[in-house]
């Protein structure tokens, strides 16, 4: 039996493997239904980077002499003096997949191929079945399955998402026109690309808001401060209604386009002008799609909420940069009944990031940013996370777990 079972292997499980590796004392199986590792395929653009810096890697924030961190793979890979040439703190998002790749290929806990298809519980342990039959036994889970693409109901079944952006870009510009609906770093980057091929095309680009404006993301060292340790716990425990309002007030601190992204569109613009090959394209905010039909071609019936004037707008080809949401596994309805739910149907996460009724059995990763608040998803808190979820296993801290390294108070100053 092991100690604990990790199903699902994005960053934060594979962050657990890596810190839990050198644990004699900690047993574990990472399950990934997967043949392979791919972090966010679809989105594997050749120039974008991290909106992190390296030190938000796998391991670094809770062990800096981790053999897993992002500069033990840049000197086994040969490619720690290019980096420092580089002089930049943000690695190619191409660059971290690798990197990621290099790490689950050398740990001897993972699993590829197994797809999880439920998880009973035999009254001593927890069995995990997969799709090869194979069966797992562990005290524990840490459910790390990450979140799915989220599709607002007037779009449902139409187009495509941008997780599969680059599947379908070659298809999309044969096209003579494309609309992107999204307002996030997604949005932008597939904008960019198709903006900077235009000239080699003959479509016309569109990009739909609701935003009032293309918000670049707050990245103020302050503001920073609230993926911490401290305003998490001052998250976690504000009453239920009023973490749903700051959800929605934050969005733009950790869902917005990079400054640098949102200057080099209007530069990109400005010089296909100057090239005289200005391209056929808008840009709308304000608007919001309420409904969607195809004939051959996609009708957007939208409404424009400042003005209150509804339009449409047809386009051949849709992508839609809506962005993700976590989702509760239908391998789960087995143990439901332990595990906490709130009056939503979602996780009731701890502070520890448990979720059943014991509080020591089932853990989650990035599925509690209603719990949480916005380090949830944020990969420079995934190490804390797990050092946080280590300790809760063992007992002890094993890596030291920082409760205040902020200069601001986020209550009452005591």
């Amino acid at each position: 039996m092991k100690d604990f079972i990790g199903i699902g292997l994005g960053p934060f499980n594979l962050g657990l493997a890596c810190l839990t590796d050198p644990l004699d004392e900690l047993d574990g199986v990472f399950l990934e239904a997967r043949d392979d590792l791919a972090w966010h395929p679809g989105m594997m653009l050749d120039d974008a980077t991290l909106q992190v810096p390296f030190l938000a890697d796998l391991v670094t924030m809770a062990d800096p002499s981790s053999r897993w961190s992002f500069l033990s793979y840049l000197k086994e890979t040969g490619n720690l003096y290019p980096f420092y040439i580089r002089e930049s703190f943000y690695p190619l998002r191409r660059e971290y997949d690798d990197y990621c790749r290099w790490a689950a290929e050398r740990l001897d806990s993972v699993r590829f191929g197994q797809a999880v298809t439920s998880v009973e519980h035999d009254g001593a342990s927890y069995v995990v079945t997969t799709a090869t039959g194979e069966r797992h036994r562990g005290r524990r889970l840490v459910l790390g399955v990450g979140t799915a693409p989220q599709v607002p109901e007037p779009l449902q079944g139409m187009g495509i998402h941008s997780a599969d952006y680059l599947s379908h870009k070659r298809e999309l510009q044969r096209l003579g026109s494309i609309t992107i609906v999204g307002s996030g770093q997604s949005a932008a980057e597939i904008y960019r690309d198709l903006l900077l091929e235009s000239p080699d095309h003959d479509y016309r680009l569109t990009w739909l808001t609701r935003s009032p404006r293309f918000f670049p993301m707050e990245y103020t060292k302050l503001t920073l401060e609230m993926t911490s340790p401290e305003y998490t716990s001052y998250f976690h425990d504000l009453p239920g209604a009023t973490r749903e309002r700051l959800s929605r007030e934050q969005r733009g601190l950790y869902k917005g386009i990079s400054r640098d992204l949102v200057d080099e569109i209007f530069d990109l613009h400005y010089q296909l002008r100057v090239q005289g090959d200005g391209p056929h394209t808008t840009l709308v905010t304000n608007t919001t799609v309420t409904s969607a039909t195809y004939d051959g071609a996609y009708e957007l019936a939208c409404h424009h909420d400042e003005t209150g004037e509804d339009f449409t707008l047809r386009t051949e080809g849709l992508v839609l940069a809506t962005g993700y949401a976590a989702q509760v596994p239908d391998f789960l309805d087995p143990v439901r009944d332990r595990i906490r739910w709130d009056e939503r149907g979602r996780y009731d996460v701890a502070r520890d990031y448990t979720i059943d009724h014991a509080g020591r059995e089932i853990f989650v990763q990035n599925a509690e940013e209603h719990t949480h608040g916005l380090a949830a998803p944020d990969l420079g808190m995934g190490a804390y996370r797990n050092s946080v979820i280590i300790a809760a296993m063992t007992g002890r801290e094993v890596y030291p777990i920082e409760k205040r390294i902020a200069v601001q108070s986020f209550g009452v100053p005591r």
